[in-house]
């Protein structure tokens, strides 16, 4: 089949590279230049035969949101509108609709495979229509991992994006135990080879993953991570997860977790300890560690 591409950086790069290695053929457009195959939108769109199907891969919300308007303008009735960016389930909707009054159809795809999906294989969960997940479906057979499974149409517009960010906040989950279980082999100063225990998990055992494969990966790289900091951000899934859980009143306590664990990174003297440590020693007489002399800062 013939795809448009919009957004060529790590993930739709290789996406790209994918699918011309099935023989498809992407034209890709870019605000850089030197990757992109098209000068504009309106090129890309222009080169494409009809009924046209253009895949959006740019980082979520207004920056999508605003491309998905600009195609509005640029393709007719019958061509198809793929956003497979970690899109909001709930854009989707607002999404198919402005595409919906021009006749152009709208499939959600949550994507998951990050940079080694151009060798492994993308996992994908789609929402849409069936006659516009039809129009698609040669692209997603070439992305998706060898095998039967890998791919899922999820349901109608939402039901991709829904299924990635619940996706999303089980990832958060799993890291944060495997982190957990580092730091506690690190501190414990009982085992010798904390990297080659990890490693070992990775064969046999029931918490074996992909996951775990990676970590072990990032060990062998740095072992002591001395050159990470211990920062970590959230891309706004997790988030969603949590807020649709207790819309749906489904207690999520481990995701939960994980995601305030990552606040907690973001602080290098959490002001939410320094009140417990305050509460400690107020109820108990516990001791607080004290700031040293000239290091407080002054207020803001």
């Amino acid at each position: 089949m013939e795809i448009g591409l919009v957004g060529l950086g790590k993930m739709g790069g290789n996406m790209r590279e994918r699918l011309r290695r099935s023989e498809h053929t992407v034209i890709g457009y870019d605000r850089n230049p030197e990757i992109s195959d098209a000068k504009d939108l309106a090129d890309m769109v222009q080169q494409l035969p009809s009924p046209k199907v253009v895949w959006v891969m740019v980082p979520a919300g207004d920056i999508t949101r605003q491309t998905i308007e600009a195609l509005g303008e640029l393709l007719d009735e019958g061509d198809v509108v793929v956003d497979g960016g970690n899109s909001r389930w709930t854009d989707d909707k607002d999404h198919a609709a402005m595409l919906g009054e021009r006749g152009i159809g709208f499939v959600d795809a949550g994507v998951s495979g990050g940079v080694w999906g151009l060798e492994n294989g993308y996992a994908l969960m789609v929402g849409g229509d069936p006659a516009n997940v039809a129009k698609v479906q040669p692209a997603f057979d070439a992305l998706k991992p060898e095998g039967e499974s890998g791919f899922v149409h999820a349901g109608p517009v939402g039901a991709g994006h829904f299924a990635k960010m619940v996706h999303n906040g089980i990832e958060y989950g799993l890291m944060q135990a495997y982190a957990e279980g580092y730091e506690l082999l690190m501190a414990a100063n009982v085992v010798e080879d904390v990297a080659g225990v990890i490693k070992s998990w990775t064969h046999g055992t029931v918490i074996r993953s992909w996951l775990l494969d990676l970590l072990v990966l990032a060990l062998e790289q740095d072992p002591q991570l001395a050159e990470i900091r211990g920062y970590v951000d959230d891309s706004g899934e997790g988030r969603w997860t949590i807020e649709e859980a207790i819309n749906h009143s489904v207690p999520a306590p481990v995701m939960t977790a994980a995601l305030y664990a990552r606040f907690v990174s973001r602080q290098d003297d959490s002001p939410a300890m320094k009140a417990v440590a305050a509460l400690r020693n107020q109820f108990g007489g516990h001791a607080v560690t004290k700031v040293a002399k000239g290091e407080v800062e002054p207020p803001a």
